[in-house]
């Protein structure tokens, strides 16, 4: 396989930003848990740049989230845990082993049913492997570092997997009714309890989710969307007040209302 001088050459540059003596301080100080808010921040940014179909604009976050990697092989290498090179090999051979159906001999092709179970059989093996003990549960080992909305996602699908699920959306859509008025419930209670109103509405955004997916749209993708829409039509808002010398502020909720319904419809 050909040599990666580019990649060498960002491992060399990764080196130098962390060089003791002559590197970045900002890089210097950092750890593997200072940089994970970067990281996410990073990997949120790629996503951005797909949804906007913008190709030069993916690969410069690409790029930046490939920098993030380097970054925790960098430091791992020099607390003498592990390397770029062992990250890599590490990869490679766990999507061998977890593609038998591609990698090994005389493999057969399998349905989607039977792929998914076979992965899932393949990371129990690597768990017991590793010596951690087995859950029974399907719902163990869900990371729960994940994006809220994400793993709300995954823990539906693995119940669904099992058949604890509504066979169409008739009844998904009666529970976000259900949740909803229970909300209504807590916070129209002589002493409403904010805790309480908490986690109904945790059980709305569930239920929310949950619709999400028997309509097959991803609900992470639908949100960033909706916040995108959001923000553009906000800032028309905000030009149309600032054409008539006026401070959004200073205008009253009617008038932005009613701006915002003619911008809408437009």
């Amino acid at each position: 396989m050909a040599a990666l001088p580019k990649l060498a050459k960002l491992l060399w540059v990764m080196e130098q930003l962390r060089d003791p003596e002559h590197g970045c301080p900002w890089d210097q100080q950092q750890s593997f848990a200072s940089i994970v808010p970067h990281t996410i921040e990073e990997a949120y940014e790629v996503a951005d740049a797909i949804e906007q179909g913008d190709m030069a604009e993916i690969k410069d976050e690409v790029g930046d989230l490939l920098f993030q990697v380097v970054f925790y092989a960098q430091l791992g290498k020099e607390q003498g845990e592990f390397d770029f090179e062992t990250i890599a090999q590490g990869i490679t051979e766990k999507l061998i082993r977890r593609h038998p159906h591609v990698f090994a001999k005389g493999a057969k092709e399998l349905s989607a049913a039977q792929l998914s179970a076979q992965w899932e059989q393949i990371k129990a093996e690597e768990r017991l492997a590793k010596g951690q003990t087995q859950n029974p549960s399907i719902l163990a080992n869900i990371d729960v570092g994940m994006a809220p909305l994400t793993r709300a996602l995954k823990i539906q699908n693995k119940c669904a997997g099992v058949g604890f699920d509504w066979p169409d959306v008739a009844p998904v859509v009666d529970k976000i009714h259900e949740e909803i008025q229970e909300v209504i419930d807590e916070v129209q209670a002589s002493e409403p309890d904010q805790q309480a109103i908490e986690e109904e509405m945790g059980d709305l955004l569930f239920a929310v989710v949950n619709l999400s997916r028997h309509l097959h749209v991803d609900a992470e993708t639908a949100l960033r969307k909706a916040n995108s829409k959001f923000e553009k039509r906000f800032a028309k808002v905000e030009a149309v007040f600032a054409q008539r010398t006026v401070k959004l502020a200073d205008a009253t909720l009617d008038e932005m209302e009613q701006v915002w319904q003619q911008i809408k419809h437009t």
